[in-house]
């Protein structure tokens, strides 16, 4: 009967690589205790940046400095309907001095209509005006994202150069900065070209169409369809400032924009609930007239 032979003597730098194997042992065991791996900070990342806050509630009908709103574009043919949101990767987040994210951030245009710290945004005076102050069309203001995990960043943007732009479009782009500066001054301008100058200095009135024009460059803030954006939060579209015209020199869908409050009487967004209770149009494209009661005397089939 043959005898099985096995050979157990240990070959080549079998010492070094069983020290090798429990160095890399212990370095993962040393991350997972710290919250460092890949999988922890997404998970760390997704529960503060998707967290529920509340939005501000206009009783007057007119947005305020220190208005905790959303910028929600309605959509149109090639797109749905989107918020502008913070694009913040793994890479973006610090424990430094505290745990939130670090600037330079990205902003995209994300599907989420759901009121979150990474959609909802402060209207921050750039002139000295006090908060509960009503905002004017054509006044200057900064954009500014939630005080904690975000720290308060600005929606900032600059003229457009080979080094600086899109990554999609090759437009120019918009992200979140650390520093309030001119590059973060925008103005609110009425969508319709006949009567922006009628409109200029009244209030803006909130969860209504709107331009929200970069101060510096005169670009009008846009959400691009055409471009899409594959993150950690889904398929979103790319954000930047142009100005898109049609053919009667009137900004195009992807340039309007709602400054949207919470409902106070129902759950969600104003323009959303709004929305809703609109009747769906009828697919029939000659609806039947409406039938109309006779008021007359009834007839009961026999003529008197």
């Amino acid at each position: 009967m043959a005898m099985l032979r096995t050979r157990r003597t240990k070959i080549g730098n079998w010492y070094e690589d069983s020290c090798l194997e429990e160095d890399v042992l212990k370095e993962y065991l040393g991350k997972k205790e710290r919250g460092e791996l890949a999988a922890q900070k997404v998970d760390l990342l997704k529960e503060h940046i998707l967290k529920p806050v509340s939005l501000s509630v206009s009783t007057d009908g007119g947005v305020h400095f220190g208005d905790t709103v959303m910028l929600v574009n309605m959509g149109g043919p090639s797109r749905e309907c989107s918020a502008v949101s913070i694009n913040a990767s793994v890479s973006s987040l610090t424990r430094e001095p505290f745990l939130g994210i670090s600037a330079p951030c990205e902003v995209s245009a994300g599907r989420d209509m759901q009121p979150r710290t990474r959609t909802a945004f402060t209207i921050t005076s750039v002139d000295g005006s006090s908060d509960s102050l009503r905002l004017h069309y054509e006044q200057s203001f900064a954009l500014k994202t939630l005080c904690g995990f975000t720290r308060g960043l600005f929606l900032t943007s600059d003229i457009c150069s080979f080094q600086k732009c899109s990554k999609k479009s090759r437009l120019q782009d918009v992200n979140l900065e650390t520093e309030g500066s001119f590059l973060s001054w925008w103005r609110v301008v009425h969508f319709d070209p006949q009567e922006r100058l009628e409109h200029e200095g009244l209030p803006v009135p909130v969860n209504a169409k709107v331009l929200i024009v970069h101060c510096k460059t005169n670009q009008a803030l846009a959400v691009l369809g055409d471009h899409i954006l594959w993150t950690m939060y889904g398929r979103e579209y790319e954000l930047a400032a142009h100005t898109s015209l049609d053919s009667h020199k009137a900004e195009e869908e992807k340039n309007h924009w709602w400054m949207c409050t919470s409902d106070p009487g129902q759950e969600g967004l104003v323009i959303l609930n709004h929305n809703h209770e609109r009747p769906a149009p009828s697919d029939d494209p000659h609806p039947a007239p409406s039938q109309e009661v006779n008021s007359g005397p009834e007839l009961d089939g026999t003529q008197q």
